[in-house]
């Protein structure tokens, strides 16, 4: 990135909260967001903000991004897969929402500005969901988020986002793409490895309200975790195992608020639920044992996959 590129990146400022009130009026009234935990965010301290991607990750974001700026006076900087900002007029949207591009320079560039930061360890792959991966964390071996967080002294922030994946139907997805005779043709071709990831960059194809691209009305509710300090890690940034470490706590946080949310979810049969009837002191404990119970489930799933193997 040139120095005058640089510059305006670091110069942005947000949308006025009134403008945003008003962009956003009517997807807040299709989905009626709520939220549980903005308030405790720290608008005084720097921090990295930690989530799952949802399906396609346009619906949601927004909201959260207004959400924080409504609440804490803070509007953090997104980090978007490259890909974005190759589409005409789409880029030119995300840019006047202070997205950038996600590379380790964009973001030490900021973290040494100060400035908050939104990231989405998924990219690409995790916004373009296969049909069976609705809230799922697909972030690969990535630990470069936990790196420069540690390497800058940012807290980590994990949130959980649910809904957008309800409102979309997948009809295809890659696999089933890639699987196709057109998909075949791609890989013989050469063009799927060269240009779409070997198939990680091919949106799925969805449908909305009955056979259109509207999404269903469904309910989107966000949660904020409790900040995950990175000091503790600052001597052991080049430990890959220790990054591996801290990535897995933001992980099972995500995972854990995810469990919460669709529990509200179902208890209220996703009507009338109301996240702030959750005490904020009591959202720490709570997730604190969403988040053992997570992992020993994940600890149950590892183990009879290991014990199948051994059978086989």
């Amino acid at each position: 990135m040139i120095e005058g590129e640089m510059e305006a990146m670091l110069a942005f400022k947000p949308p006025p909260l009134a403008l945003l009130r008003l962009w956003l009026a009517p997807a807040r009234a299709w989905h009626q967001p709520s939220f549980i935990g903005v308030e405790r965010v720290d608008p005084s301290r720097p921090t990295m903000f930690v989530g799952n991607h949802t399906l396609y990750g346009l619906q949601d974001v927004p909201h959260i991004l207004y959400e924080l700026k409504r609440v804490c006076g803070i509007f953090p900087r997104t980090l978007s897969d490259r890909f974005h900002f190759e589409v005409p007029v789409w880029r030119d949207l995300l840019a006047a929402f202070g997205c950038v591009t996600g590379t380790r320079e964009n973001c030490s560039a900021l973290m040494r500005a100060g400035q908050h930061v939104m990231v989405f360890p998924g990219g690409q792959r995790e916004v373009f969901k296969r049909k069976n991966e609705a809230y799922r964390l697909v972030w690969k071996e990535r630990i470069g988020f936990v790196t420069l967080a540690t390497a800058f002294g940012y807290p980590i922030v994990p949130f959980a986002s649910l809904g957008a994946d309800e409102s979309l139907h997948i009809a295809l997805d890659g696999s089933d793409i890639m699987a196709s005779p057109i998909g075949k043709l791609l890989q013989a071709t050469g063009i799927a490895d060269k240009y779409l990831r070997g198939g990680d960059a091919l949106p799925p194809l969805v449908r909305g309200l009955g056979l259109t691209w509207i999404p269903a009305p469904e309910r989107f509710f966000v949660s904020f975790g409790p900040p995950i300090p990175t000091s503790s890690y600052r001597r052991r940034v080049k430990d890959v195992a220790a990054m591996h470490e801290l990535r897995a706590k933001v992980a099972s946080s995500i995972e854990a608020q995810l469990e919460f949310l669709q529990r509200m979810r179902r208890g209220t049969s996703g009507e009338g639920a109301d996240p702030h009837g959750v005490e904020t002191h009591d959202w720490d404990k709570l997730l604190a044992g969403l988040e053992t119970e997570v992992e020993r489930a994940k600890r149950g799933v590892t183990g009879r996959s290991k014990a199948r193997r051994r059978k086989t």
